[in-house]
């Protein structure tokens, strides 16, 4: 059930076998939501942390005139909210994009693995250290890229998240967002989305059909995006 944590947090640094038992000791049985449902509410104030175990999540935040941004896209083997451990109140709410199938690790035992654990503990901090770099990445490509290079920078950061936790297949990855849920990531217009996806189908980088994004030429695609996979912390060594 867990194989999709210790692969993400195993490509940080080697897990021991006592420490899967931890996690695992913490987690537990999962719930399943559907799309459109909120895992986590904003303004609540949850006494456990979310793990992904098999979907797409994302980070939202909705303005007064009904506007929604999607702040973060969150995959199998994500801890969603793993800050909330620390931060008590929720600023921003977390819902499925996908069936999702999550678990729960309860904050109460989270601090005691804090406690027993500092090597664990420390990979959770990276954990959460990651999604503030994922987070800078998304500012400097909303502010600065072109929304081309914006959308080829997604589509690499995501096969790259989604490679480690075995849920691409070869140069391809299911992508189960509509185009307007891509539009709220991109900040654009349904329209102007359509025409950003176009865009790389012209310049023969990917193809995109029912929800599979296949990558054609990687090179010429980071070449587009950008793309500096450092920010995603994947050598392993020791932390």
């Amino acid at each position: 059930m867990l194989d999709p944590l210790y692969l993400q947090l195993g490509q940080h640094d080697d897990l021991s076998n006592e420490e899967k038992t931890l996690l695992a000791g913490i987690i537990s049985t999962g719930r399943d939501f559907a799309v459109g449902q909120d895992i986590v509410a904003a303004g609540s104030r949850p006494a456990y942390s979310t793990l992904i175990l098999d979907g797409f999540a994302a980070r939202y935040k909705v303005l007064e005139n009904g506007g929604r941004q999607i702040t973060s896209l969150q995959v199998t083997g994500d801890f969603v909210d793993l800050h909330a451990f620390l931060l008590k109140t929720m600023d921003h709410g977390i819902i499925a994009l996908s069936p999702c199938r999550v678990a729960f690790a309860d904050h109460g035992k989270l601090k005691m693995l804090t406690e027993r654990a500092p090597h664990l503990t420390r990979l959770l901090w990276l954990d959460t250290l990651i999604d503030g770099a994922i987070h800078r990445e998304w500012i400097v490509a909303m502010g600065r890229r072109s929304k081309t290079s914006h959308l080829a920078h997604l589509i690499c950061e995501l096969f790259v998240r989604l490679r480690v936790v075995n849920r691409t297949e070869g140069m391809s990855f299911s992508l189960p967002l509509s185009q307007a849920e891509m539009a709220d990531v991109l900040g654009l217009s349904v329209v102007h989305m359509n025409r950003v996806i176009a865009s790389l189908r012209r310049l023969e980088v990917v193809a995109w059909s029912n929800h599979t994004v296949t990558i054609s030429d990687w090179d010429r695609l980071a070449g587009i995006a950008e793309f500096d996979p450092t920010y995603l912390s994947m050598n392993n060594e020791p932390r």
